[in-house]
């Protein structure tokens, strides 16, 4: 069946589906990593977007069982590729990329100019657009199919954070993750290296209720951190009584935010297992994955940078010049070095 990308100024992309026929509208975004589709699509982070896939090659090693994946479900919206391989062949693999896509509702176009379609985004930044069938393919179009919905506007922390309380490893050290969409090698990684995980939803009072905690992790997730008014607060408490915490993604901006510094908008965002972070005052650079919109203006007082961006220079990272918290804008738990930035939870862990 065909059917066509339109974003709001428009535009026109007509492709073939191979997920399920359902109409969407969400943030058209692009990611540049040459693999990991599995973990990006069940990635928090991409809620309420399209994500368009630029490495031209997708499926080719179909979809592991979910033990592999970052959450329980597809987390994205739609999906865009250049082509699409409906005949995946890997040891770990359990069904085809546009069966899974079906099964979870989730619709998916092969659209062959997705170069195009990138530098439009890189160009003019990221936009609304949405995915339609059937009578959405009339001349009308813009006029006839759902409407353009910008999903920043939600409140997408609340949105795909835990409901329930939950509690991974037996180690000595005590650690609680805020969950504003966390990705699930974050705990993995944790529980790695001998710590006891617990994990609350966004916003979930830690101080309030009998919980004991040596430290706090706040996770990654989705959209404009501004809104996840609560966890917010809480990071404030915890800045007030010197317990360490580390920030991955999202979490670089709440800390940010809950110190006094600020936050802004990207023009179209840092998506990949790609992007080269240096640590700042050296010439050191990591390869890191990254997956947000939003980043840090200003550094709060009493911070100073940790890392930089390689391309564009944005803050990747803040670090206490004498307290025990730290944050990155990247994901250290993903190894895209693949083991570059894995030290990063090492160092928290010696704060505490």
């Amino acid at each position: 069946m065909t059917g066509k990308l339109v974003l709001k100024d428009n535009t026109e992309f007509t492709g073939t589906s191979f997920g399920a026929r359902k109409s969407v509208s969400g943030e058209v975004v692009f990611t540049t990593g040459m693999v990991g589709y599995p973990e990006s699509l069940t990635d928090p982070s991409y809620r309420g977007q399209i994500l368009v896939m630029t490495y031209p090659l997708v499926g080719s090693y179909g979809v592991p069982e979910k033990k592999y994946w970052e959450s329980n479900e597809i987390k994205i919206s739609g999906l865009i590729v250049s082509d699409y391989i409906d005949t995946p062949s890997h040891y770990t693999s359990k069904r085809t990329l546009g069966a899974w896509l079906t099964k979870e509702k989730i619709p998916a176009l092969v659209i062959k100019d997705t170069r195009a379609l990138t530098q439009k985004l890189r160009e003019q930044g990221v936009m609304l657009g949405k995915i339609a069938f059937g009578r959405g393919l009339t001349r009308n179009f813009a006029r006839t199919d759902a409407e353009f919905k910008d999903p920043n506007e939600r409140n997408l922390v609340a949105e795909v954070s835990t409901k329930k309380i939950q509690k991974f490893g037996t180690g000595r050290k005590k650690i609680v993750v805020i969950d504003c969409g966390a990705k699930q090698n974050i705990v993995r990684e944790l529980v790695k290296r001998r710590a006891q995980v617990t994990v609350v939803p966004w916003d979930y009072d830690i101080f309030e209720r009998d919980l004991k905690f040596d430290g706090i992790v706040i996770s990654n997730g989705p959209g404009d951190p501004k809104m996840a008014k609560d966890t917010i607060a809480i990071v404030k408490t915890a800045l007030a009584k010197n317990i360490p915490m580390l920030g991955i993604c999202l979490g670089n901006q709440i800390l940010t935010l809950a110190a006094g510094g600020e936050t802004y908008k990207l023009k179209f965002g840092h998506r990949g297992q790609n992007h080269g972070a240096i640590l700042a005052g050296t010439k050191r650079a990591y390869l890191t994955t990254q997956n947000h919109g939003f980043a840090v203006r200003r550094v709060p007082k009493g911070f100073r940078p940790w890392f930089i961006n390689a391309n564009d220079k944005t803050n990747e990272g803040i670090i206490h010049k004498s307290l025990p918290f730290m944050s990155v804008q990247f994901h250290p738990e993903s190894h895209p070095g693949p083991l570059d930035t894995g030290w990063i939870f090492e160092e928290f862990l010696k704060k505490i």
